[in-house]
């Protein structure tokens, strides 16, 4: 799996990563509350996935001569139906139903939370310390604020919330089994795998719940055929590839501070653009969540060890176009 020996990144290169991926991911929000206004909410994140995992695909087969195994596809697989089936149509579904996307962002923040739980208390991975108890403490304790409180309040439809938590959870659980996972060398190779193989899954979902009956491209707005261009682009080809080669590279709770970053970028998108707005009880409880979340990645550097002490290093290839 990994070559021993190769330097780890410089944290510049590690910092100008996570800092596109902090911008790309922010604004999927809002792209995909747009595709969601004319294109039902699976096709649209099965068609996502499906055009972004080909074209991922064809790139990386035509560059190596690296050809993936059944074990690599199923490894593959089970990461796409998680990060992608239960993640991303997920917030796909939970906006549909009418969640605003800022707070879909700031329960998305749940998911550094669940990393530090499996990843120090379950796996036993890394020291627990004190600040990891607290901010696990606080920041659940700020979620369960913010969905109880959006709940009882009625202006936010809980089963969205719900699905929300859900999503973070599965993102989460496919994350941790990622790094780890038989994955093809060539990072864009398994990128465009796992999008292939997540988007099998949503578009069959999407069949069975017959989101096809009735639907006509020809009716798609053109502010959604830009928003599904957009997650194309933006947040598939570069923040997808940009997230797993992060994965690889540096440890697991660095890589989760997106989630309390994206929720600032996409609060801000919505209020401005789609005119959302956040009650103070929310500005509250989302305060003490993101507070958490950076008490809990707030110890450490940008290197990833692994839990027998040697130092893990990237299995990426120059193809990734970080390189240099």
């Amino acid at each position: 799996m990994l070559e021993p020996g190769r330097p780890h990144p410089s944290a510049a290169k590690v910092w100008t990563i996570l800092g596109a991926l902090y911008f790309v991911w922010g604004t999927t929000y809002l792209g995909i509350r747009e595709v969601n206004r004319s294109i039902p909410p699976l096709i649209g994140a099965g068609t996502r996935f499906l055009v972004a995992g080909t074209a991922l695909y064809v790139f990386a087969a035509a560059r190596t001569a690296e050809r993936p195994t059944r074990t690599q596809w199923r490894g593959a697989s089970i990461v796409g139906i998680f990060l992608l089936f239960g993640g991303n149509a997920g917030v796909a579904w939970a906006e549909y139903l009418g969640t605003p996307t800022g707070i879909v962002s700031l329960l998305i923040a749940l998911v550094p939370l669940w990393l530090a739980l499996f990843d120090r208390v379950l796996l036993k991975s890394a020291p627990l310390g004190w600040r990891v108890v607290v901010g696990l403490i606080a920041g659940f304790t700020g979620e369960a604020l913010l969905v109880g409180t959006s709940a009882a309040h009625g202006d936010v439809p809980l089963h969205g919330m719900l699905i929300c938590v859900g999503a973070s959870l599965a993102w989460a659980t496919g994350s941790l089994y990622a790094r780890n996972a038989p994955l093809p060398r060539n990072p864009l190779m398994g990128s465009g795998m796992q999008q292939l193989a997540g988007s099998g899954v949503i578009l069959a979902v999407a069949l069975v719940a017959g989101q096809f009956a009735g639907f006509h491209p020809g009716d798609v707005l053109p502010v959604s055929w830009l928003g599904l261009l957009w997650l194309i682009l933006a947040g598939s080809f570069v923040g997808f590839s940009a997230y797993l080669w992060l994965l690889r590279n540096v440890r697991t709770s660095l890589v989760g501070t997106y989630a309390y970053v994206n929720p600032i970028v996409a609060v801000f998108l919505g209020s401005v653009v789609l005119d959302e707005q956040l009650p103070l009880r929310v500005v509250v409880a989302a305060a003490i969540v993101l507070s958490s979340v950076a008490l809990i990645v707030s110890a450490g550097g940008t290197r990833r060890v692994d839990s027998g002490g040697q130092e893990r290093r990237a299995q990426v290839e120059a193809e990734l176009g970080f390189e240099g």
